[in-house]
């Protein structure tokens, strides 16, 4: 499948008229609990020719490619990738760090010494808290419920307990979450969950479990508490990213000649 993936890659480039800068796997497989029939989330940033840029008309900024199969391509202009960045959008943070790489360049490894400057601890924890608290709500409330469900809360729930003790960007990998962020006595009903995630279909219903939605409940609103009591944080500077921006130009005309 990765050869598929990348030859993919090279005709959404050709086709497009982009140059891809970084594209990984992104989702359940680069998170390491994929069930034997999940998609392929791929995910890349790309840089157009300069003059694109120029124009005065509104100009796309995404390319999201029809999904074929279990396969599914999206990805975002350097220019949108950029301002993401300043907004220290979480997503953005995940797609830089999936461990799942299928296309890389020079340029993409200027980009990772600048991106840490812009990571607010603040943005990241509401964003992860959102999600764990709107997927426990509508997924995790029935007696019978969706077995990966459980990930969908678990995943951000302890990638905000990350944020709170190291004010950096969560690591993908579950397995690494779960390792330095939940309580011991909790890991054995965890493992027995991806075990069931990664031998059953997606659709695979489990009856709730009871003492993992009360240490789900109670977690959530104690995060919540902490997220209100921080401060504001000061807008970041934007010349370093005008300068990336330009040097991404500059490097697809430099590998274009």
């Amino acid at each position: 499948m990765r050869d598929v993936i990348i030859k993919k890659l090279s005709e959404i480039e050709h086709t497009e008229n982009i140059t891809i800068l970084h594209a990984v796997e992104s989702g359940s497989r680069a998170w390491g609990f994929a069930s034997p029939d999940s998609d392929y989330d791929v995910r890349f940033f790309y840089v157009r020719p300069k003059e694109y840029y120029l124009r005065l008309e509104k100009k796309r900024d995404v390319l999201e490619c029809p999904i074929s199969g279990d396969l599914d391509f999206n990805g975002w202009d350097i220019d949108k990738t950029l301002r993401l960045l300043h907004a220290s959008n979480p997503t953005l943070f995940e797609w830089s760090s999936s461990p799942i790489v299928y296309k890389t360049t020079d340029f993409f490894n200027t980009f990772l010494l600048v991106i840490g400057d812009y990571f607010v601890a603040r943005s990241g924890l509401w964003h992860y808290l959102s999600m764990a608290e709107g997927n426990y709500r509508k997924y995790l409330k029935g007696d019978m419920v969706q077995a990966k469900k459980y990930f969908y809360v678990i995943r951000p729930f302890l990638a905000c307990r990350w944020i709170l003790k190291r004010h950096t960007p969560p690591p993908m990998l579950f397995s690494e979450l779960v390792e330095t962020q939940i309580e011991p006595e909790l890991r054995l009903a965890i493992d027995d969950l991806l075990k069931l995630k990664m031998s059953a279909p997606e659709i695979k219903e489990i009856p709730r479990i009871a003492p993992l939605n009360k240490f789900i409940e109670r977690n959530l609103s104690t995060i919540r508490a902490q997220i209100e009591a921080m401060p504001e944080t000061p807008q970041k500077d934007w010349e370093p990213l005008n300068a990336l921006f330009l040097s991404a130009l500059k490097w697809r005309e430099s590998t274009h000649c």
